[in-house]
This record gives C-alpha cells, structure tokens and sequence, in this order.
C-alpha cells in the first residue's frame, strides 16, 4: 500500500511535536516515563527559587522542583510540588526549608525526622523558614544601612545649611582665610628651610655650642677637678674648734652684758644708776667753773706782791662764757 505524501507529513509532525514535549519535560526535571512520587511543601516566600531546582537531603540530591502554584488568590502561600528522582525513606515529621548559597540557585533542603511513619506520594511536608547566608548578612547589613543614611541625611542637610551660610560676604572671609593660611604655611616653610631657617640656624648654633664644649672639655674636666679638691680641703678644716671658741666667746658677751644689765659693778652702777651720774655731772660742773675762776681771777689763788694788789671781786658761779678753749691763764 502506498502511503500518501500528507500521511508521511503527518506522522513527522506527530514524531517532532513528541519528541519537542518528552524533551522540554526532561529539561524541566519531568520523567515522563518513570511515574515518581510526588509531595508537596507550602512555603510563604520562595525567594529565588525556580522550577527544576534540586532537592536535597544531607547534601545529596533525590529530587527537583515540579511546579509551583498560589494556595489562594491572596497568595498567602505557595505550594511546590517535589518530584523524587530516589526511592528513599522520608520520615512524615521531616522538616523542608530553602536554602541559597553565595554563588549559584536556591534549592530545597529536607531535614529528616525521627518518626517511624514514612511520607508517601501525595503528602505535604512542614516547612519553616532559613535566612541562609545571604539572609544573615542581609539581616546585619540592614542596621548599619539605615544608620549610614541617616547619616547622609544629615550629612545633606549640613551641607545646605552651609550652602545657605556661604554668601558673597562669608566666601569672602573664607577666601582670606585660606590666604590667611597659605600665608601662614609660607612663613612655616620658612622657618623649617633646611639652609636659611630659623630653626636650622639655631640647631647650628646648638651644634657649635656643642662642639665647643667637646673642645673645652679638657678645661672642663680640669674645672671640676679644682673645685673637688677645694671642696674636699674644705671639708679637711677643723671647724670644730673655730665654732667651741665662738660659742665661748658669745658666752662670754652675754656675761658681760648681764653684768652691764645689773647694779653690780662700776659700770653698771654708773649705767644703771641716775644719781650717780648726776654727781659725776656736777663734779664734772664744779670742776669746769674752779678752772673758769683760776683762769679768770688768778690773784685770789695766788697772792704775791708782783702782781698788784689783790683782786676783790666774788667768785664765779657758772662757767664762763667762752668760743674757744682758752691757751692759759692771764
């Protein structure tokens, strides 16, 4: 029998059009000849998990994301079926969460329980929700995020209060002082000139004065040695007998004193005592007025013919006027 060429077409496009679903349905992680169980975990957030995503048990890989589809129409959920590329045992108290590493997919992790039961195809796993690496980091950075602009903000908002602050008059005083400033840096280089400043000339006087005295060190050293050796010389001397002797001799002073202090004695009676000197005055009185009357009338002490008659006038009774010492007798 001839087969007609529109058969033959046909049955081509039959051929490609199946072999184009097996082969989008083995990408997606689908065995369309193998019927594997099926069960299902309800998550809140998938992140950035995809179809076909591996499922993962300690590490080892026994299944793949099949689909995903909303609980509701809120989406307070979303249910992922797992399609089980492995025969294994699922305790039913088993735990699912995603995880997501730094470099490459998110993937689904089942921590195995400790029940007896086993899940079958059809069940629905508990799930809680994992941070991950990415979650911690994002949960530490989010603080120091907030902070950082903040500070921006106020960073911003200084900086246009000093935008404000900042007219023709203010930019004015902030130009002179930066010309201040420059001015003043001129002056610090100047003064720190390795050849003309004022610092490397006193750091060269410094080395001069220095030098100096390692030149004289000699008379220096001869210095000290002279006034170490009258240092010792002096405290050679016997000083203890020169300070006996004062203290006798103040001793001595004070005794004297005591007695000067005292009646006793002439001197101290003469010192001490008024009527004393008051006699001592008058006889010094009477004294001076008898040497005033022999100098002025000598004929009543001495009687004798050559010098006339006798002179008759009364004696003195005070001193004699005088303005100078007389030289004798008339």
């Amino acid at each position: 029998m001839k087969i007609s060429n529109e058969t033959k077409v046909g049955i081509l496009t039959i051929a490609a059009l199946t072999i184009l679903i097996i082969g989008f349905n083995f990408l997606k992680g689908k065995d369309v000849f193998n019927r594997s169980k099926k069960i299902y975990a309800v998550f809140t957030d998938l992140g950035t998990l995809e179809k076909s995503n591996e499922v993962k048990i300690n590490g080892l890989p026994i299944g793949t994301v099949y689909e995903k589809r909303e609980k509701d129409k809120d989406v307070s959920a979303i249910v992922v079926t797992i399609n089980l590329t492995r025969d294994i045992n699922i305790p039913k108290n088993s735990v699912a969460y995603i995880s997501s590493g730094l470099v490459g997919s998110s993937f689904i992790v089942i921590e195995r329980g400790d029940s007896k039961e086993m899940m079958k195809s059809g069940d629905t796993l508990a799930t809680r929700t994992e941070t991950g690496i990415l979650g911690d980091v994002k949960a530490q950075l989010n603080p120091t995020l907030a902070k950082v602009r903040d500070v921006l903000d106020s960073l911003q908002s200084t900086l246009s209060g000093v935008n404000g602050m900042l007219n023709s008059e203010n930019k004015g005083y902030l130009k002179q002082t930066l010309a201040n400033l420059s001015n003043a840096s001129n002056a610090l280089n100047g003064l720190l000139d390795n050849q003309n400043g004022a610092l490397a000339k006193t750091l060269n006087n410094a080395q001069a004065i220095s030098e100096s005295l390692k030149s004289n060190s000699a008379d220096i050293t001869a210095t000290i040695g002279n006034a170490k050796t009258a240092t010792e010389k002096l405290a050679a001397l016997q000083l203890q007998p020169t300070i006996d002797s004062l203290n006798a001799m103040i001793s001595q002073l004070k005794v004297t004193a005591a007695k000067l202090s005292s009646n006793e004695g002439s001197l101290g009676a003469l010192i001490n005592d008024k009527s004393l000197y008051n006699k001592l005055n008058d006889a010094i009185l009477s004294a001076e007025i008898l040497m005033d009357d022999l100098r002025t009338h000598p004929k009543r002490y001495v009687n004798l013919s050559i010098f006339g008659r006798k002179d008759k006038s009364g004696p003195l009774t005070s001193p004699a006027k005088k303005d100078t010492v007389p030289a004798g007798g008339n």
